[in-house]
């Protein structure tokens, strides 16, 4: 039996929404999904599910993000919490946001079918259920400093990349253009990627060499005092 302090006090439901950002094509997509029941059904949503009883924050987004990918070991990261009064016409739901990176070249797109979703261009969303919309601004604002400061952003690639294609992420990240040489003497300053003897023939007619980061370097470079930036 719960003491008084706890019974005497209102009860909410407790929710996660999950920001899962993918990179494609120079671009950076929101997986959204239908929403299934009213109210505002049919309308687009982000991923999301109630936290149960025996589950924590983490384990509650962990649980949405294996639903509506099928992938485990996801990088994510809290955004914040929502709680506005009327935010869920629904009830009185204080929502806890994520956001994750997920490798779009390994999604499962049975899944878009079943869940009735879609990936969409970051600049191009629709309308959002709730304050759906405002979670997408703060997860992109969130990521876009999470990738100046940390190498999270090697967490969109499955193991390599082109530094063409890491420009274009960092590009669809910030919204705008980069200075190629700017760039790449940023990344050559810091000397975390380790260049492959294999290269991209399908982006262009020379091909570009593919990179790999290097875990073992970027842990000697906090060691030393220094830090990560681009």
């Amino acid at each position: 039996m719960l003491p008084s302090y706890y019974e005497n006090n209102t009860h909410f439901l407790i929710a996660v929404d999950c920001i899962i950002f993918g990179f494609r094509k120079k671009e950076l997509h929101v997986l959204l999904t239908r929403r299934p029941v009213e109210p505002l059904k049919n309308e687009w949503s982000l991923m999301g599910g109630f936290m149960e009883e025996n589950e924590s924050l983490t384990q509650a987004a962990e649980k949405v993000l294996y639903r509506y990918t099928q992938q485990k070991n996801i990088y994510m990261e809290q955004v914040g919490a929502y709680g506005e009064v009327d935010r869920d016409a629904g009830g009185r739901v204080i929502s806890v946001a994520f956001y994750a990176m997920v490798k779009m070249e390994n999604f499962d797109t049975s899944l878009a079918r079943k869940f009735d979703a879609r990936w969409i261009n970051v600049t191009a969303l629709p309308e959002l259920v709730f304050d759906h919309n405002q979670m997408v601004h703060d997860a992109l604002t969130l990521l876009q400093y999470k990738v100046s400061t940390e190498p999270v952003i090697f967490n969109f690639f499955d193991k390599k990349f082109t530094l063409p294609a890491l420009q274009d992420l960092y590009e669809a990240i910030y919204q705008i253009p980069l200075d190629k040489r700017n760039f790449r003497k940023k990344l050559g300053t810091m000397d975390l990627l380790d260049k492959l003897e294999v290269k991209d023939k399908e982006s262009s007619k020379r091909g570009a060499y593919y990179y790999s980061f290097n875990r073992e370097r970027y842990a000697d470079l906090i060691k030393a005092g220094r830090r990560f930036s681009m």
